[in-house]
């Protein structure tokens, strides 16, 4: 089992391996450095990660989850989460609830400070998942392993919101 204890200052975030980083204009925008927690502590239902941005950067586009709620603590730095609608500053210390639920629950944390913006993402670990992505207009389906955890996704769907084939076809 592993050590239920880890410091922050013991973790080493990384880029993005390449199958899941930014491409294109995207990458211009988006481009966290993330330490993953909660396989290192022994969580199975919890995932929690350190992300760390450089100025002007984002971890992921603006989306909502059907299934899982998020919680993000900031450690370091300032920014700002756009909520729904609503956008907030954020600053070291400050506890973000976000639900599960329809695009008035989508978030997105975007480092506008001068500095690094440090924080901790925890998240349940149900399955399956649906994202939106307001922005866009796309979603995508999440199936996670049987054994859980972030590192674990056999399945993943993404395709435009309205768009999809019979249920029929190919049958």
């Amino acid at each position: 089992m592993p050590h239920p204890i880890i410091n922050l200052d013991q973790l080493a975030p990384q880029e993005s391996p390449p199958q899941y980083a930014a491409t294109g204009p995207a990458a211009d925008r988006f481009a966290p450095r993330m330490a993953m927690i909660g396989e290192l502590v022994g969580m199975r239902a919890l995932g929690c990660n350190l992300t760390v941005l450089a100025p002007g950067k984002r971890a992921f586009p603006f989306h909502n989850h059907r299934v899982n709620e998020e919680v993000f603590i900031v450690v370091e730095g300032c920014g700002t989460i756009r909520i729904g609608a609503a956008s907030h500053p954020l600053r070291q210390g400050d506890i973000v609830a976000c639900p599960a639920g329809g695009q008035e629950t989508a978030h997105q944390i975007i480092n506008t400070g001068e500095g690094e913006l440090r924080y901790l993402a925890l998240s349940t670990n149900m399955s399956p998942e649906v994202v939106e992505f307001p922005d866009s207009g796309k979603y995508a389906t999440l199936l996670l392993d049987a054994g859980g955890g972030a590192n674990t996704l056999p399945q993943r769907t993404v395709g435009h919101i309205g768009q999809s084939v019979d249920y029929w076809e190919g049958e």
